[in-house]
């Protein structure tokens, strides 16, 4: 079941101006619908990841301009929301991601530094 902490993670993406309230209303509705299925065992003396955390920080102040925590439940709208703010994203890139999340794996999935716009961006499951 989602937990209140998940739910109030979208209304505080809400109210940071993150995401609309439109988009916010999706979230919910998939975490609703995500409850309702069952999902897979985690892998034996693993826990199953519960947060899809992105983290982009400008390469010159080391100033974090995105800070996002999305929970598992909704990785698949958050990713389909996030890519119109990141439209350089190809499919091969967007499946890798997807890869990695639905292999289970855990820890930093993604870590680029792009020079020409000046940002470190990191991908976690956690």
């Amino acid at each position: 079941m989602a937990s209140a902490e998940e739910r109030m993670q979208i209304l505080r993406m809400i109210e940071e101006g993150k995401i609309s309230a439109a988009e916010g209303a999706d979230l919910l509705r998939a975490l609703e619908n995500a409850d309702r299925r069952t999902t897979s065992e985690p892998l034996k003396g693993s826990s199953k990841p519960r947060w899809f955390r992105v983290r982009v920080t400008d390469i010159q102040s080391g100033r974090k301009k995105v800070d996002v925590n999305i929970p598992m439940g909704l990785v698949n709208v958050g990713i389909k929301m996030g890519a119109k703010f990141a439209p350089e994203i190809d499919g091969a890139q967007y499946e890798s991601i997807m890869d990695a999340v639905r292999s289970g794996q855990q820890g930093k999935i993604i870590d680029v530094f792009d020079e020409e716009d000046g940002e470190h961006v990191e991908i976690f499951v956690e």
